[in-house]
């Protein structure tokens, strides 16, 4: 097939089918709380009418191959933006953008049947696309996570809205047929251009949602439901990563045990919507104390674990008195806690003998009376 504006038109739909099928089932199976996915489910849809309709230019009539077929091609590309909106969880702004396309429809309208104009429509359409790309593109720099889908996604929209101020300036200058099938350079440009973005742009929203749900799935994985702390075997497999950079390089770490006292009696006493309430109040109080490079686990019931890496007795015990601190405030929800630490003895240290240790020391504060830090 020889690489004119009508294949390049129909190859766009063959793409945007594709895609659209694809985010359609991605929106069937995929979380409701992942937002977005209908809007870039519709996207393609109304690109693949735009493509059509564009592509039987000089077939069927020009109400339906100009008027429609750019009207929905400004469809898609707003369908698009707005998935983006609500992926992030932004408003999504429906009445402004339908406003918009509605002018736009009016516009085409009169500078196609009642005051033909085709140079004017060319601008006029040129310049609404871009109006939403920017859009867009503003909107992903703003909100976008520094990961490779949206990058992908933001280099897609700068790149369009490159080709369409090109495609501007040469309508403006007249360097361009305002016949879009005419197989001239800039068509051909902006039209290749505009079948690749299709596929792109639809792959984008793919990673995009896939990134997300895969993020949280590793989250469920490695984090306690309730309290949002490291899960048992998170914290377990931090912990011995870290023991294994000490063997290397040298560097000590500080392992602490920490429990929640007479935890049994608040769930007898109040419940255990009460007891759930407490964890959670108490993991967010000692996160709230810890650096960015310290961990927290849950390690079983009302037992949690806190990896200090780089950290001698000293500093861990300045970080054991402000746990404490932490929770004396007076808050509803504050506890009394007991904690055992242990120190890395060196390269024959394991994670068992540093459990065992702090585990002890625990047990000796439990003994002292409670609400103290101990070690061992």
């Amino acid at each position: 097939m020889a690489l004119d504006p009508r294949s390049l038109l129909f190859m766009a739909a063959f793409m945007a089918s594709f895609m659209g099928v694809v985010l359609f089932f991605m929106r069937r199976y995929f979380p409701p709380h992942i937002r977005g996915l209908g809007l870039w489910a519709l996207a393609p849809a109304a690109w693949v009418a735009a493509a059509t309709l564009l592509g039987l230019r000089g077939l069927i009539g020009e109400f339906s191959s100009v008027v429609l077929g750019n009207v929905f091609t400004m469809l898609g590309s707003v369908l698009f933006y707005l998935g983006c909106r609500r992926f992030y969880g932004h408003a999504a702004g429906y009445w402004r953008w339908g406003a918009a396309l509605l002018a736009k429809a009016l516009l085409l309208v009169w500078m196609t049947h009642v005051s033909p104009w085709p140079a004017g429509r060319m601008v006029v359409f040129t310049a609404m696309m871009l109006l939403v790309f920017g859009s867009n593109l503003h909107f992903m720099l703003r909100h976008g996570e520094p990961r490779f889908p949206a990058r992908m996604v933001i280099t897609v929209l700068a790149l369009q809205i490159a080709v369409l101020l090109l495609r501007l300036q040469a309508a403006v200058s007249g360097q361009v047929s305002n016949q879009l099938l005419d197989p001239s350079l800039i068509q051909v440009v902006y039209l290749g251009s505009y079948a690749l973005f299709v596929l792109l742009l639809s792959i984008g929203a793919v990673l995009l949602a896939t990134d997300r749900l895969t993020r949280e799935l590793e989250h469920l994985a490695t984090h306690d439901g309730l309290t949002g702390a490291l899960n048992r075997r998170a914290i377990l497999q931090r912990c011995a990563e870290e023991l294994e950079r000490c063997r290397r390089f040298g560097q000590g770490l500080t392992l602490m045990m920490l429990d929640l006292d007479h935890f049994k009696t608040i769930n007898d006493t109040r419940g255990h919507q009460h007891g759930d309430a407490v964890l959670a109040h108490f993991v967010q109080r000692v996160q709230d104390t810890l650096r960015r490079t310290d961990r927290l686990g849950r390690y079983g019931g009302e037992e949690f674990l806190v990896l200090l890496p780089h950290t001698d007795l000293p500093a861990a015990l300045q970080t054991a008195e402000r746990i404490h601190a932490a929770l004396a405030t007076g808050h509803a929800l504050d506890c009394q806690l007991s904690i055992g630490i242990s120190i890395w003895a060196g390269a024959q240290d394991t994670l068992d003998t540093l459990l065992a240790r702090a585990d002890k020391a625990l047990y000796l504060a439990k003994e002292q009376g409670r609400n103290r830090t101990c070690t061992a």
